[in-house]
Formats: C-alpha cells, sequence, structure tokens
C-alpha cells in the first residue's frame, strides 16, 4: 500500500504530503486497493465450498469502508445495533449479517429481527430466553447459533482472547448441548448453526484448527439427536504484520482449519476484521515540537492516543516511517513519539530512530483496525478526518470534527 520513491511517500498513486496539505493532520489514510485485495485473498482461499465472508465491523466502521465490502458481497458481524444502522446505511444487506456480543439489549434484538438480519450468535442461556420471549412480543422467529468456547488457548495478547473458560464471551462448551435442546424447545427460536471465535491477532494457525475440530465434534454429536445446522461459524482472529511477525498469507493461516471441514456440507461463516483493514490504512501526524531531554528525546505529534488508542490500551507496536524528505535534520535520534494529550501514557511509539525537524510529517502504519474505531474526544480533541485513496484520487470519507459539535448536545444549568 504504502511506497517510497524519489523522495515522496504515496498510497496509490498519491503522495502523503498532497493528502497533509488538502485535508490536514492528523488524518487517517486509507487505500482501496488493499481493501480489495485482502478480501479477495479470503474468497480466494474459500473458492470450491459453500462460504460468507462476514466483516466484523468493530474493527472500522466507516460508512465507506463497509460499503466496498457490501459491494465484494460480504457479510457482517455486529455486535450492536449501531453497527447493524451503519451496515444498512452503507448499502448492506441485514440478511448477511450475524448478531454477535454478550450484552444485546432487548431494542437491538427487535432492530434485528425487523431488519431481518441472518443469525443471532447467542453467548449465554439467559440471553437465549430474552431472545424468545422478544421475538414472541413481535411474532417472529429468531435464527440463532450458540457461540461455544472449545477452551482453545490462541497465545495472543490476554485482552484480545476470548474463546477460554475465563474469558465473558461465549456459552461453556460443556453446557452447549443442553443449551441447543433448550433452544429446540423454545417456540420463537429457529436454530440455525453454530458459532466460535477464540481471539484476535492470531498467527498460529493451529488453534483455530483446534477450536474448528472441537466444533465439529459438537456438531456431529447434536446431529445425532437430530439438531441439525445450516452453517458453521469458525469466526475470525487471524493476525497481521505490525513490525516482525510472521503473518501468514490468507490460505495458509485458513487451511489446517479448512481440512477439519472439507468433507462437511454447512455453510462456513468466517469473520475477518483486521486482517481485513488492519494494513490498509495509516495514520498520518506532523512533528509540533521536538524536546530533548536527558535520559530521553520527545517527538510531539498532532495525533494522540485518543486518535489512536492500541499503544496505550495494549502497548502495541506501530511502524513509524517519516514521509518524504522532510526539511533536512542533523543525523537520527532515538525518539519516544508522543501526542499532546494530558496522560504519561499518550505514547504511539516508544525508542524510534528518526531524523527529524518540526513540521515533518509521520505515517504511523498498520492503523486501519481498531484505529479510528476506538478513538475518542477525550481533551475534548475532535476526531480526525479519514481519506480513502482510490488510484490517483481521494475522497473524504469522514470531515473532521469541530469543538462545537463535541459539547451541541450538552447544557449549562439555569
Amino acid at each position: 500500500m504504502i511506497e517510497i520513491a524519489n523522495d515522496a511517500t504515496c498510497v496509490e498513486g498519491v503522495n502523503l504530503a498532497d493528502i497533509a496539505a488538502r485535508y490536514g493532520t492528523p488524518c487517517y489514510v486509507y487505500s482501496r486497493a488493499a481493501l480489495t485485495a485482502a478480501f479477495g485473498a479470503y474468497r480466494a482461499a474459500l473458492a470450491g465450498r459453500p462460504a460468507r465472508i462476514c466483516y466484523a465491523v468493530k474493527a472500522n466502521s466507516n460508512l465507506a469502508i463497509l460499503n466496498i465490502f457490501a459491494k465484494l458481497g460480504a457479510g457482517f458481524d455486529i455486535v450492536s445495533g449501531g453497527e447493524l444502522a451503519r451496515v444498512i446505511a452503507a448499502g448492506g444487506d441485514p440478511g448477511k449479517v450475524v448478531f454477535s456480543g454478550v450484552g444485546k439489549s432487548r431494542e437491538e434484538m427487535r432492530q434485528a429481527l425487523a431488519a431481518g438480519i441472518y443469525c443471532f450468535n447467542v453467548e449465554s442461556a439467559n440471553e437465549l430466553e430474552h431472545l424468545n420471549a422478544t421475538a414472541g412480543e413481535i411474532g417472529k422467529r429468531a435464527p440463532i447459533a450458540l457461540r461455544v468456547n472449545p477452551d482453545v488457548d490462541p497465545k495472543t495478547h490476554p485482552y484480545i482472547s476470548t474463546g477460554l473458560k475465563s474469558a465473558k464471551f461465549g456459552v461453556p462448551f460443556e453446557t452447549a448441548v443442553e443449551l441447543y435442546r433448550r433452544a429446540r424447545d423454545l417456540p420463537y427460536l429457529e436454530i440455525r448453526g453454530i458459532a466460535c471465535h477464540i481471539g484476535s491477532q492470531l498467527l498460529d494457525p493451529q488453534p483455530a484448527a483446534d477450536a474448528a475440530a472441537k466444533v465439529i465434534e459438537l456438531v456431529d454429536r447434536l446431529g445425532a439427536e437430530g439438531i441439525q445446522f445450516a452453517h458453521i461459524d469458525l469466526g475470525g482472529g487471524m493476525g497481521i504484520r505490525y513490525r516482525d511477525e510472521a503473518a501468514l498469507p490468507t490460505a495458509d493461516y485458513l487451511a489446517p482449519m479448512l481440512k477439519c471441514i472439507e468433507d462437511r456440507t454447512e455453510m462456513l461463516l468466517v469473520e475477518p476484521g483486521r486482517s481485513l483493514v488492519g494494513n490498509a490504512g495509516l495514520l498520518l501526524t506532523r512533528v509540533e515540537i521536538l524536546k530533548h531531554g536527558e535520559e530521553k528525546n520527545f517527538a510531539v505529534v498532532d495525533a494522540a492516543m485518543n486518535d489512536l488508542a492500541r499503544p496505550a490500551l495494549y502497548d502495541a507496536y506501530h511502524d513509524i516511517q517519516k514521509v518524504g524528505a522532510g526539511k533536512t535534520a542533523l543525523g537520527s535520534k532515538t525518539y519516544e513519539i508522543v501526542g499532546p494529550i494530558c496522560e504519561s501514557g499518550d505514547f504511539l511509539g516508544h525508542d524510534r530512530e528518526l531524523a527529524l525537524a518540526e513540521g515533518d510529517l509521520l505515517a504511523i502504519l498498520s492503523a486501519g483496525a481498531y484505529g479510528m474505531a476506538m478513538s475518542s474526544n477525550y481533551n475534548t480533541r475532535p476526531r480526525v478526518a479519514e481519506v480513502m485513496v482510490d488510484g490517483t484520487t481521494t475522497h473524504l470519507i469522514r470531515r473532521r470534527e469541530t469543538v462545537a459539535e463535541l459539547f451541541a448536545g450538552e447544557a449549562v444549568l439555569p
């Protein structure tokens, strides 16, 4: 996606310096070609079997990105009524939507039932009862799958590990048979599938394959009781390269999992998020102040932890590159790349060797997933602009917020 030639740093055919001049900084920049290629890699890997790619909206929910995937035929994995509204507004088909999440409200259930979503991924015994009652109130049957926890260690950051017994997500593997029996008896539920998702930023394909094998054993056990499934949802979570990770090509990562289901007739659902958008986006920022201390050098940029929370939240690494030649700098130094937020945890990169001058542009890479989606208005900072590059053309797909908009819904006391 990013190319450096003749001292210019480009996304597709557009110079990042030109984007900064036109749209200002900080801003998120995405490549349509990279989004399309990532989706195509999944489609190629799944060719020859019934399958649906349900993009995990939480990774990046911008309407333009959702619309690109909808045009490519994607389904969508959502975790809120707001995300469902976004999918519909972007031209997505609600009949290809799966609704995950541990805390669906009654209103969200009604909203999803009215829209005609494909399936609810139910994550607790109580949710099963609530959904049955809600569907009954409006005279509909709710299509469901149980999200089961196979208790497989995904070998990832504990904050994004979701399939262990200790996780808040899903139902225990040991109780799944009993819950499916209960679902079969409830009058306003229709059993449609089974689901699991063990975590995010997975680099080793074996845990996903192990989870798939356990799910298939459960499918066969339930089949012996007459409980049949139209689909098997094996989640997402494939990791990407942020620094030096050995991230596999999509087909190689999926191969062990697909081997487990090669003879199955059920439709396969996968729910990729990060692997579709992560390396298709970057955060463009400008150096405001260089501060040289006794122990550390600081490059204070105009982006901050409210714009990209992953470093502060997970101690996550993002590669940071200088854009173009920039101003003449007297050699490289080791910098802490930090923002202006009033928190010691407001950093975007530690110990980066860069030759910098004030005013230089930096590209914070691999920021397409969980960047803008997790941004906030902390310190009353407007959320940044988002720009889509399509060949040699740029599109403003979200304008920068204004400060006035941030408190427009508030009121002072009389």
